[in-house]
């Protein structure tokens, strides 16, 4: 079998089907595995320049527990005290913890202890509602409203309903918090899915308990995640190809049966996974056999694209924790300019990674430190290219944010590498720059998401475009459910049975049963 794309989704897969023995190709158009979760190297400085936050690694464990060995064997985790520092106008800074009574602590300190208390009903509901969907829905492969429905049961039905079907993530917030700040903070994790908070489900604050559950940095950055299963995968008999551009996937009797690469090779294969986003099978990017794979995403559903700086420079006049969010004043107005207008927001919030701070230890001032700085924009990379004159307005609103909070970078084009939605849609083909597939715009945007089958009998789907959503582990989810789902099929006669995972890796297949 062939996978197309050393993304975590495809090398999951690769991972997952290869400790069963099949016999796997891996074919990566970079020179580096990782895909979205990449490196770049300033001045010397390895800085991961896609995501920088590990959560969720109960998936990982799972996944490399099932081929043989353990999670803390690949790499070296570190739980992160401070989840986040966020900041508005100095000296306004709230950190949240690891620990939920410092966080209780310090928004009780920061808004008062009523804001405090409903931030403990807060929390209590988005726990409610993460154990409610994380079988039912995470797991699955394909969930339906019926499949749902059964899934949650009275008492989950029951958690749904308290949200309102057709609440947002903002109207749900406002009924939590008062403080304006801390609608901002918790409505920031529609984000995560490429989402604004103002049309995103209320389902999204799960996401408050997927953080309070643990925030881990990586010895060696992210970008180590993908290259430990990479190696892992290796190990266990597949064949990894970097610079493999793959041009066609061939379909033979209506079935997948090859994949062709740029340089006129054929790769014969059973079956193929493909790990990239959907929206390029559907653009015939991969062929116009492929095109019917998947149903066409148009633009208007698109998630979030970015403008990234990676640096490699001093900064000084506040005090960086490894996670830190610059929120203006007007949020509203940011995702209006984004989805509304398609033009950079005129009072973006800014994210900054600083890499290096895996604690709250001081960095010396007269060194240079590994910083990503980030701000949301539209996924129009396909259709226009931001000017100069545009980046550069864009970069003095951030530098004008951050310096509101009192910090300074010493940013030079000497030591910075800028991304735009351009270039990302140059980097992932099909997606316009789009992060993180289809916007979760709507109740019923999540069952819109394309599953690990695909319309094309022998084809699967991997990655953050299909479900159960973008982000690390989600998609390393995904090459988990495309992995079962292929070994499921290949099991049985029929190919529309409907696959849940538990555990980690356990399906109703036997042929999986071992992988627990």
């Amino acid at each position: 079998m062939v996978v197309i794309g050393a993304g975590m989704g495809g090398l999951t897969s690769a991972l997952l089907l290869a400790c069963q023995g099949l016999r796997v190709t891996v074919l990566e158009r970079a020179d580096t595995p990782g895909g979205k979760m990449r490196q770049l190297i300033i001045n010397g400085a390895p800085i991961d320049s896609g995501p920088t936050v590990f959560t969720m690694r109960w998936i990982l464990e799972h996944i490399f527990e099932a081929a043989g060995t353990s999670l803390d064997t690949a790499l070296r985790l570190t739980p992160l005290e401070v989840l986040a520092r966020h900041a508005w106008n100095s000296p306004e800074t709230l950190d949240l913890y690891a620990d939920l009574q410092r966080s209780t602590d310090a928004i009780s300190a920061f808004a008062g202890p009523p804001e405090a208390k409903r931030f403990l009903s807060f929390c209590a509901e988005a726990k409610r509602v993460y154990h409610a969907l994380e079988g039912p829905y995470i797991r699955s492969e394909r969930p339906t409203l019926t499949s749902l429905g059964m899934g949650l049961g009275p008492r989950g039905l029951a958690v749904l309903a308290r949200l309102g079907p057709f609440s947002t993530l903002w109207h749900a917030l406002g009924k939590h918090f008062r403080d304006p700040r801390l609608q901002q903070l918790y409505g920031r994790y529609a984000t995560y899915c490429g989402s604004s908070p103002f049309h995103a489900p209320a389902t999204l604050m799960l996401i408050a308990q997927v953080e309070m559950d643990g925030v881990w940095s990586v010895d060696g950055g992210m970008h180590a995640v993908a290259k430990a299963v990479a190696n892992l995968a290796a190990q266990r008999g597949a064949d990894i190809h970097y610079a493999a551009h793959c041009e066609e996937i061939l379909v033979r009797g209506g079935r997948a049966a090859g994949v062709r690469l740029n340089n006129g090779e054929i790769i014969d294969a059973d079956s193929i996974i493909f790990n990239g986003d959907a929206s390029a099978l559907a653009q015939g990017l991969l062929g116009a056999s492929a095109r019917k794979a998947v149903a066409v995403m148009p633009a208007s559903t698109r998630s979030l694209s970015a403008i990234t700086w990676s640096i490699n420079a001093k900064s000084s006049g506040f005090p960086l924790s490894r996670h830190n969010v610059f929120f203006d004043d007007d949020y509203a107005s940011e995702f209006r300019d984004i989805f509304e207008y398609h033009r950079l927001p005129h009072q973006p919030t800014v994210y900054v990674c600083a890499q290096d701070r895996d604690t709250d230890k001081k960095i010396n001032s007269e060194h240079a430190e590994r910083l990503l700085c980030l701000i949301n924009a539209p996924a129009i990379g396909d259709g226009k290219n931001f000017d100069l004159a545009e980046i550069k307005k864009c970069e003095q609103n951030m530098i004008r944010r951050l310096a509101r909070s009192g910090l300074k970078i010493d940013q030079q084009p000497s030591n910075t590498q800028l991304t735009t939605p351009a270039d990302f849609h140059r980097l992932f083909p099909g997606t316009g720059g789009a992060l993180y597939g289809m916007a979760s715009h709507g109740w019923m945007a999540s069952f819109k998401r394309p599953s690990s089958t695909s319309q094309i009998p022998g084809l699967y789907l991997a990655g953050g475009s299909v479900h159960p959503g973008p982000g690390v582990p989600m998609a390393a989810m995904s090459g988990q459910l495309a992995a079962v789902t292929l070994m499921d099929h290949l099991d049985s006669t029929s190919r529309f049975r409907r696959v849940v995972i538990s555990g980690g890796m356990s399906t109703p297949s036997a042929t999986m049963g071992n992988m627990e």
